[in-house]
């Protein structure tokens, strides 16, 4: 993973056409977002359980790629200084000239010597002289004509940098926006307040400045860019925590754990209950009651899910627990899924590791346990432990096609294009008539050669056409309409159709937030965020979430501040 890069932070994705998202992403097995690049922009093709990705990734590495074209890669953004130093002029700005006519030789006099007085001011700063500095300031601030805006604000701009190298971060503000309202383009004010705002705690005030910077700056600059990232982050956990602790586990959608369990074909515990299994209330076509084969919450669990009584499972599947009964294994397996399912990693995880440490146990139980434990760790970015445990799978189940179908998965998010490949290949091999995979591979290799784009088109098709109420399908094939021919007509209306089928698809609603942003349409946007946060697994995915949505926030507030706009597709 490429985790020394800088994030781009949340309004960045959220602004501007190219750029990358800045938080959250996910995995394949179970849900949460956050952190690392990688994992907050990737979309990893294909698994359903992809919930709160940064879904413009691949759209936007694209497209990023093609206007970079003249100027670099991320890398080459300008690194201004650290703007610490007062400035000889202001920002220009209409209406700075001097003015002519009767009273013009007295109103230069006065400019004249706030000038000299900021000039002297200067120098003290440089000397590391702030309080001697800062009455030069005043004196400058005093003498200036008021109808001097540009100049005036100068001034201000400067004291505040002085204060700001004394820590004196009221004062900074203060003066800062004293320099903003003269002068309401003004970057440094801005991003001085920005930061001010940043030391006294005020996240909100602090993420609208530096969003107003951004946009100023054309997202150039990765100073101001970090702070977004750094201010979206905090913003997100605080919200999310507090959310978080009140929320009841929300199931997922039928058509969604359907999907989920779709996505693995050596899974014991995902296929279907054999005859002698069933209990004896369930009765064959000819109404003739099936063979009892024994008392089990398990067997109970499986025959809930037959029914989509999911709800019931956990329960089930820890009376075999605590019975210690002979599908014990299986039960910590089942219960673990359902866990990541509500979004509950922390009760999953003992699970997981118990069946993993049970060296008797069946080894497709343990190889699954180890599939799902590693996109675990992939969804909370640790791709060390994520890979540790995918290829202990490969070792221990080779001929296992699951392990690597998520394997591949998880080397997209690292940049690994090449061993993504070679993974989709070899669970294609193992699994001919995966389409899934085959278009999972298509979509690897367009990260280098945009021809793969049709073929995986068609492989997508292929996928709805087998699993024609898989949200999360339609959902990667309208972002590939985005991704390969900029069709935002028929990205939203794949997306749409997806919503239409599962209804707590927050994949679809955070999806949808996120190219509405890009096309303007704040107040959408927030709608489908706030949808997408209801509906959060884990949260981490809802802070990844909330930050999406106060990106969006701000930049209706700056729109309203200063006139300012993004640009939108």
């Amino acid at each position: 993973m490429a985790a020394s890069k800088p994030v781009e932070a949340a309004v960045v994705a959220a602004a501007a056409p190219g750029s990358g998202s800045g938080v959250g992403g996910s995995g394949t097995a179970g849900p949460g977002t956050g952190g690392l690049p990688r994992w907050q922009l990737a979309l990893a093709v294909g698994a359903p359980l992809l919930l709160g990705a940064g879904a413009m990734y691949l759209w936007s590495r694209q497209r990023r790629r093609r206007e970079a074209g003249g100027r670099g890669d991320a890398s080459s953004l300008k690194r201004n200084s650290e703007r610490k130093t007062p400035e000889g002029r202001a920002s220009p700005a209409l209406g700075s000239g001097h003015p002519e006519g009767p009273g013009a030789h007295l109103e230069m006099n006065s400019l004249d010597r706030a000038q000299a007085a900021k000039n002297k001011g200067n120098k003290y700063f440089k000397a590391g002289k702030y309080e001697q500095a800062i009455q030069c300031y005043t004196e400058a601030i005093s003498l200036c004509p008021t109808e001097k805006n540009v100049d005036l604000s100068t001034f201000y701009q400067n004291r505040a940098a002085a204060f700001e190298q004394l820590q004196k971060w009221k004062e900074v503000a203060q003066d800062c926006t004293k320099a903003v309202e003269l002068n309401p383009k003004y970057v440094k004010a801005l991003f001085r307040r920005a930061k001010a705002h940043e030391k006294l705690d005020n996240k909100k005030e602090c993420l609208e400045d530096v969003t107003a910077v951004c946009i100023l700056e054309g997202f150039q600059n990765q100073q101001s860019m970090l702070l977004a990232d750094k201010v979206l982050k905090l913003l997100g956990k605080e919200k999310a925590k507090e959310k978080y602790k009140n929320r009841e586990p929300l199931m997922p959608s039928p058509q969604f754990i359907k999907s989920y369990f779709s996505s693995f074909t050596d899974d014991i515990i995902s296929q279907p209950m054999l005859k002698g299994e069933k209990s004896d209330e369930d009765k064959d076509k000819e109404g003739e009651a099936l063979e009892v084969k024994e008392n089990s919450g398990y067997l109970k669990a499986k025959q809930y899910m037959e029914e989509e009584n999911y709800d019931k499972i956990i329960s089930e599947c820890s009376k075999e627990i605590d019975a210690e009964g002979r599908f014990a294994a299986e039960a910590l397996l089942l219960r673990a899924t359902f866990y990541l399912l509500i979004g509950n990693a922390s009760a999953a995880k003992p699970d997981l590791d118990k069946v993993i440490g049970l060296k008797e146990a069946n080894v497709k139980l343990r190889a699954n346990a180890l599939i799902k434990r590693g996109s675990m760790y992939m969804q909370q970015q640790q791709p060390l432990l994520s890979t540790q445990d995918f290829n202990m799978a490969a070792d221990i189940d080779p001929q296992n096609a699951d392990v690597y179908h998520h394997r591949g998965q998880l080397k997209i998010l690292l940049d690994q294009v090449e061993e993504a490949v070679a993974d989709f290949d070899e669970c294609i091999r193992l699994r001919p008539e995966s389409a899934l995979a085959q278009a999972q591979k298509c979509f690897a290799l367009a990260l280098t050669d945009q021809q793969q784009f049709g073929k995986a088109d068609e492989m997508y098709d292929k996928c709805i056409e087998l699993e024609p109420d898989n949200a999360t399908t339609y959902v990667h094939k309208g972002l590939l309409q985005l991704q390969w021919k900029q069709d935002l007509d028929k990205g939203l209306e794949l997306i749409s159709k997806a919503i239409e089928i599962d209804n707590k698809c927050d994949f679809a609603y955070e999806t949808m937030g996120t190219i509405e942003v890009q096309r303007g349409n704040m107040e959408k946007a927030i709608d489908m965020f706030n949808k997408a946060i209801n509906l959060a697994k884990s949260e981490m995915e809802m802070a990844h979430l909330y930050s999406l949505c106060d990106a969006a926030h701000a930049q209706t507030e700056v729109a309203k501040k200063y006139g300012l706009k993004p640009p939108t597709l």
